[in-house]
């Protein structure tokens, strides 16, 4: 029994995604109820629980499987980048914004060009990790991808109860400036994790020098 509890968590934390989707789904800026981005940011932080917990029972009890070594990082990259999305979406487009020619007109900080840096970077290192084990050669996540990941669960929940603080609420300006921070940190952070797997799998590619007796 105690084996299928780090592949329950993953199945669970795969239903609370969907379930905080859905919850940002009810959600539309400016009139919007926040309750709902509330509510959402209270399922993303238990679905990154599950992960950590995930994690730490796999390897206490043993029971690294090939389902978890699939499902557990696809369960991961639909809980973040699925948030992303959500948040470069139409329901987070400040109007106001737009006819007043603002260069801030996401509320939540969150750009389609954001999306689609996180989604390339996902991309190349699925395709590196997949190509370098099928050689034979294991690529597990570095510090560097573990560090994006950890930046990405606590950004994203902090991103959303900035919306919902609402930072163009007089008084709640400086929100803009923390937003955008972060932001800008969880791109470049998550960029930038993608270097040393380039590196890796560029030097795993290189024949071996034969040296030669003299």
């Amino acid at each position: 029994m105690h084996q299928h509890i780090p592949n329950m968590l993953t199945i669970a934390r795969l239903v609370l995604s969907a379930v905080f989707f859905l919850l940002l789904n009810q959600y539309r800026y400016p009139q919007g109820n926040a309750v709902y981005l509330w509510v959402a940011m209270g399922v993303f932080i238990i679905a990154a629980l599950t992960d950590i917990a995930d994690g730490y029972l796999a390897r206490r009890l043993k029971v690294e499987s090939t389902f978890g070594r699939i499902m557990d990082p696809f369960a991961d990259k639909v809980l973040n980048i699925g948030a992303f999305i959500y948040l470069a979406g139409s329901r987070f487009v400040d109007p106001i914004a737009i006819e007043q020619g603002d260069f801030h007109t996401m509320i939540s900080g969150i750009y389609p060009w954001m999306v689609v840096m996180i989604l390339a970077r996902e991309l190349l290192v699925t395709g590196i990790r997949g190509e370098m084990e099928g050689r034979g050669i294991q690529f597990g996540a570095n510090i560097f991808g573990k560090m994006k990941t950890l930046l990405q669960c606590i950004g994203i929940p902090f991103l959303i109860g900035i919306v919902a603080l609402d930072p163009r609420v007089p008084g709640h300006e400086g929100w803009v400036y923390v937003q955008t921070f972060w932001a800008y940190a969880i791109v470049i952070t998550t960029v930038l994790s993608g270097i040393p797997y380039i590196r890796n799998a560029y030097t795993a590619s290189k024949p071996a020098t034969t040296i030669e007796s003299p």
